[in-house]
């Protein structure tokens, strides 16, 4: 019962939110969400408790009959297994704790603010609905749920074109992605006749040798649903190709770009590929290309952080980046890893992110790095929150990021395919690009002259209680989540803690070989990682010349990577130019020439012939007469011609 309050409850405070907001005001509308969001935790983090430690048994919850058509029957149900508990867990805490931030960043809003705050409750509950959904259907619905917010959420400053076309952009990238998810379900249903999660585990067995025949070739049916799903996991956590979307959502309140890039949204792909791990293991295929992309992913993203100057941008490239990380772990078949991964990393990208709010609130709304510098003494809390965040994601020792992110390159090697390997070394070289990046940020923002306009110095301050809170919890959580999850999440004792909620095949034996991976291969990414931190100190406190110098020196590379690798450009050149054309001919041409050209033109010589015709009511007798004498003589014609 507690699980499905956990669920359903931040429904109920968006609802409320939502359709009373008006009535009972923003005070109201904001505690009514809280107090919902603060119950889902507790529910959550005890129906976690219960089966971690409590030996309470999996299973499902049935709310209701969903679908009943025929043969086809789909329940309403809540899957209660280690995987969704981790994720109900984890979900309800940070969103919480983002909801209680919003308070005070919102509070400078003019407008009410009910409305964003259903809006964050409701993106809450589909997250929550994907992450405990008993079958592919439920879990698309969850999935576009997330995608419909995410949308509202990046355009509710709607008066901004900027903030409407972010919007846009990441919907529309998004259902690219979700129509390939959409065929792969249907191929599910194909093959096994059900989209239950339970009865198709049961029966991958039966369906290994199963093949679909596409272009004139046949391939293995669990390769090709299994690619399917992952292009629908590569729109939703941004990978290489759809992720042109994830940046321009920085264009949301600070508090969206926390709860889409840190627990929610973007994670819904490296979930999927952990709830999907009994068929991944039989796609080896498929394993590859996840490893490939994400690899990709973790390497391209953060050079792009490199150069970034907007604050939100860097900590979102981080995003795109830690992801191809959780990737490389499902590729290798180190699905507890990734969920170890995805976790931690919700804490502290969180918290990075909350704390670049507390900046950009402190500024006056200020987001672009160049114009910061010096703040450290300004907003003493703020910066200790964002070392706190930086050296999680750096990964340094003993901060979170230091044991999910090392398990991972830990595992790419123990692999020892060679897709792994190129897994391991993009994010060996990522590693390092990520603590530069990290401290980049730091520096620029923190520490030396300040760059900002003087009027606004005058008034950069610490943010209140209500916002540097949730900033110290989630900074805990930073610090101690890596250390104290690791045995439970990939400790010797696995089995025992997922229950088979993450399928692994009798010869996957990756969490053991981890073990027994050279002394080099393991300190690789921290020595590296110390490395970056010391080049951006080089460059940005004691030699704080040379970034423009070498900027200057390798322009083109330089301009290569601050405009993303002109991905925008391209797909503006090859995709969008091109439909809008298109688009644009078949508007002009198609529908206003022909479609409504001809029926128009037909209309116009009916009415002309009307007008003309009108002309012979005269009135006069001798015209009528002599009208019928001309139609009596072509009669009489026609009737000696054709006789």
């Amino acid at each position: 019962m507690i699980y499905a309050v956990a669920v359903l409850v931040p429904l109920f405070g968006s609802a409320v939110a939502g359709l009373l907001g008006r009535a009972i005001g923003d005070r109201a509308a904001q505690a009514v969400t809280i107090l919902c969001m603060i119950v889902a935790t507790i529910c959550g983090e005890t129906a976690f408790i219960q089966l971690v430690w409590g030996g309470a048994p999996t299973g499902t919850v049935r709310l209701a009959e969903w679908v009943s058509a025929g043969s086809f029957h789909v329940d309403w149900a809540l899957r209660y297994d280690t995987l969704s508990a981790v994720m109900v867990a984890m979900v309800t805490f940070v969103a919480t704790l983002i909801h209680i931030y919003s308070i005070g960043y919102m509070g400078h809003e003019h407008k009410p603010v009910a409305r964003f705050f259903s809006y964050l409750s409701l993106f809450s509950f589909a997250m929550l609905m994907l992450v405990t959904a008993n079958n592919l259907l439920q879990l698309f619905f969850g999935w576009e749920g997330v995608g419909l917010m995410s949308y509202l959420l990046i355009g509710y400053w709607y008066e901004r074109p900027s903030a409407c076309a972010a919007a846009i952009k990441a919907f529309v990238v998004n259902r690219i992605g979700d129509l390939f998810f959409a065929v792969g379900i249907a191929m599910v249903f194909f093959l096994f006749g059900s989209v239950s999660f339970s009865t198709i585990f049961a029966a991958v067995p039966q369906h290994l040798n199963d093949t679909y025949a596409l272009f004139g070739t046949n391939y293995r049916a669990l390769e090709v649903i299994c690619i399917l799903l992952f292009i629908g996991a590569m729109g939703k956590s941004a990978q290489i190709g759809l992720h042109v979307w994830l940046p321009d959502a920085m264009e949301g309140p600070t508090p969206v770009s926390a709860l889409i890039h840190a627990a929610t949204m973007v994670t819904a792909g490296v979930f999927l590929m952990a709830r999907i791990s009994p068929i991944l293991e039989h796609a080896p295929v498929a394993l590859g290309v996840i490893t490939v992309i994400g690899a990709s992913t973790a390497l391209f993203a953060a050079t792009i952080g490199c150069v970034q100057n907007d604050i939100k941008r860097v900590i979102a490239y981080s995003t795109c980046s830690q992801l191809g990380y959780m990737f490389i772990a499902a590729g290798v078949g180190a699905y507890q890893v990734s969920i170890f991964h995805l976790v931690t990393h919700a804490f502290f990208k969180a918290l990075l992110f909350l704390s670049a709010g507390s900046v950009i609130h402190a500024m006056s709304d200020e987001q672009d790095m160049r114009r910061m510098g010096g703040l450290w003494k300004k907003i003493p809390l703020t910066y200790t929150m964002m070392w706190a965040g930086s050296l999680a994601l750096a990964g340094i020792f003993p901060f979170a990021g230091y044991y999910s992110k090392d398990a991972i390159l830990e595992a790419a090697f123990a692999d020892g395919s060679p897709v792994a390997i190129y897994g391991f070394v993009c994010g060996v070289l990522a590693a390092f690009l990520t603590a530069f990046y990290s401290w980049r940020l730091l520096l620029m923002t923190f520490h030396g002259r300040s760059r900002a306009d003087h009027h606004v110095l005058e008034h950069v301050h610490e943010s209140p209680l209500v916002m540097t809170g949730p900033l110290i919890v989630l900074a805990v959580g930073a610090l101690i989540a890596g250390f104290s999850l690791r045995g439970l999440f990939i400790g010797a004792d696995w089995h025992a803690f997922w229950r088979n909620s993450v399928g692994v095949a009798p010869g996957n034996h990756i969490l053991a070989r981890m073990e027994e991976i050279p002394a080099w291969a393991a300190l690789a990414p921290s020595v590296l990682a110390l490395l970056g931190i010391a080049l951006a100190y080089i460059m940005y406190v004691a030699v704080p010349t040379l970034p423009a110098g070498i900027a200057a020196r390798f322009a083109p590379i330089y301009r290569f990577l601050l405009n993303k690798w002109y991905f925008d450009e391209l797909y503006d050149a090859v995709l969008v130019r091109p439909f809008f054309a298109l688009a644009r001919l078949l508007w002009q041409v198609g529908d206003v020439t022909i479609i409504d050209g001809v029926p128009n033109s037909i209309a116009h010589i009916a009415e002309d012939s009307a007008e003309q015709a009108v002309k012979l009511q005269t009135g006069s007798i001798a015209v009528y007469a002599f009208s019928m004498l001309i139609g009596v003589v072509l009669l009489i014609t026609i009737f000696l011609i054709f006789r």
